[in-house]
């Protein structure tokens, strides 16, 4: 069940009342130390926004969402009875992993795609998606992670990302990637893990790495608070369907349970 969220009541609001609340809950009441946080798992349009002047086509493709992750967190988060959200709305609306003044925070051209939506928004446009879309988002973690930490209870952040195929016309060979900063100790430990697996090809720090220029959640919500913490990103290809999300969800509920002894 989703969070209860209202549009605030503002002159320029740009969610009615008719538009779905910017992220979703599950497992609300988790006993689990891990965390599962997917900042483009949807890939809904404002509809005030028009479907920012692109064809469902483009908004389906890896530029308007993390395809496949969805359904992974969900999956993952039953498997472990972890407390897991979902960001609703396309990455092409605000990007919720981008921090202030980021390039693509508001893409105006993602893989060749032109967004038209995107051309030269002014302040207030740029305003209504922060307050309305990611400021609930990130607020929504942030109050969820300071009742744990009042309460006593361990916490380990998954931020669950997938990345598609080929960029730019370059294959990518991971089947996984792990990311970090500045504290790589869960991310290490999670990417020895799923290598000795002996059957994935895993990323360290591939085929993106963490920085405070281009990424929000691990900065913010688990580097500042000292919480052991990993960006896992999932080749789409592989997490596309259902089966291959429950797949997935299956093999980092066993792996993950199997580290969480050490950082819990």
């Amino acid at each position: 069940m989703a969070d209860s969220f209202a549009p605030p009541l503002h002159a320029a609001a740009l969610l009615a009342p008719s538009d779905p609340a910017p992220f979703t809950v599950h497992q609300a009441q988790g006993r689990s130390p891990f965390l599962l946080i997917a900042d483009h798992a949807g890939r809904q349009v404002p509809a005030a926004l028009a479907s920012l002047g692109l064809p469902q086509a483009e908004l389906d493709r890896h530029i308007g969402w993390d395809i496949g992750i969805a359904g992974v967190t969900r999956a993952l988060a039953g498997l472990l009875d972890a407390w897991a959200i979902e960001q609703t709305y396309s990455r092409l609306v605000i990007d919720c992993n981008r921090p202030p003044g980021a390039p693509g925070r508001f893409a105006p051209v993602s893989d060749h795609t032109v967004v038209p939506g995107n051309q030269a928004l002014d302040t207030a446009a740029q305003d209504a998606r922060v307050r309305e879309i990611f400021d609930p988002y990130h607020q929504r973690i942030a109050t969820e992670l300071d009742a744990r930490s009042a309460a006593g209870i361990p916490t380990i952040l998954i931020a669950m990302h997938s990345f598609t195929p080929a960029m730019q016309g370059v294959a990518r060979p991971w089947h996984a990637g792990v990311l970090y900063q500045r504290d790589a100790r869960f991310a290490h430990a999670l990417l020895h893990a799923l290598r000795a697996e002996g059957d994935l090809v895993v990323g360290d720090n591939q085929p993106y790495a963490v920085s405070d220029a281009t990424d929000y959640a691990i900065p913010v919500h688990a580097e500042a608070r000292g919480l052991a913490h990993v960006e896992l990103e999932i080749r789409q290809d592989l997490i596309a369907d259902s089966a291959g999300q429950t797949a997935w969800a299956q093999r980092l509920a066993r792996v993950l349970k199997q580290l969480e002894p050490a950082f819990a």
